[in-house]
């Protein structure tokens, strides 16, 4: 099923260099399996409380909604969870788009690996799917669209997080029978998330989805970390002869002898 478009998730030009920054046992995962692997949105909430939902504020002023008026309070709640519970049909992928690399990014992922691709690679990867699928440019910061429309905040991360440089896959699998009311106690309050003892989730709504791909295909370079070791390095090639990859094994552009350790680096507080 081809890419569906929206306006609110501009793409990049199709031979943008795009990558992405994993630890070894998702590299390992990635290269045995061969499929690319999407985590469900809301649970993204555990890293940033506000992931794929908009400011408070910005649905006050779509809704014309008053903050500290009771009711009014109350219908934010109501909106918030709503949107929350539409998050829970989306499933993410994220990608980066590559400017260059830094040792904070490597940092985050323990030292690992880098898969690079290219953007008309990746789409050609997306639209052999049969989901529903969205892909594009993360926006940063607070300032939502004139018209109030939640897709547009699964494509927008708080300002804080703009040095990921985000290219961002969203993949739509619905419950079938699943209902929007799940922040609704027994008392008919609305809460501001879904109330997951009360009203859990159904067991077949899964944490991720795992989707098959032609790796082969997709990766251009893997690259190694600063910090990689001769194990990792001899590891990643046999991965690579074993799966006949013809793409090439790199070490990072910032490995030289100046380059602090993983632990000086973190020591510094980054």
């Amino acid at each position: 099923m081809p890419i569906v478009p929206h306006g609110a998730c501009p793409e990049p030009v199709l031979d943008a260099i795009i990558c992405r920054f994993i630890d070894f046992p998702k590299f390992r995962d990635l290269f045995a399996n061969e499929e690319l692997y999407f985590r469900r949105t809301d649970l993204f909430k555990e890293i940033d409380p506000n992931e794929a939902l908009p400011p408070d504020d910005y649905v006050r002023n779509a809704l014309g909604l008053t903050k500290y008026d009771l009711r009014d309070e109350i219908a934010l709640n109501n909106d918030q969870a709503s949107n929350r519970q539409f998050s829970e049909a989306k499933y993410i992928q994220c990608w980066q788009m590559f400017e260059g690399e830094t040792l904070d990014m490597w940092a985050r992922y323990g030292g690992g690996v880098a898969i690079f691709s290219s953007f008309d690679l990746l789409k050609s990867t997306l639209d052999a799917m049969p989901d529903e699928i969205m892909v594009g440019l993360v926006r940063y910061g607070d300032q939502g669209p004139t018209r109030y429309n939640v897709i547009h905040f699964l494509f927008m991360k708080r300002k804080h997080f703009d040095r990921e440089r985000e290219l961002r896959v969203v993949l739509t699998c619905y419950d079938p029978v699943g209902g929007g009311n799940r922040h609704i106690g027994l008392n008919g309050f609305p809460h501001r998330e879904p109330l997951d003892r009360e009203n859990p989730l159904h067991e077949w709504v899964h944490k991720c989805k795992r989707r098959r791909i032609n790796l082969k295909e997709l990766v251009t370079e893997v690259r190694l970390s600063p910090w990689a070791t001769k194990e990792e390095i001899e590891e990643v090639n046999t991965w690579i002869k074993g799966k006949n990859f013809s793409c090439p094994v790199t070490q990072s552009d910032l490995t030289s002898p100046l380059t602090p350790t993983l632990e000086q680096f973190r020591n510094l507080g980054y």
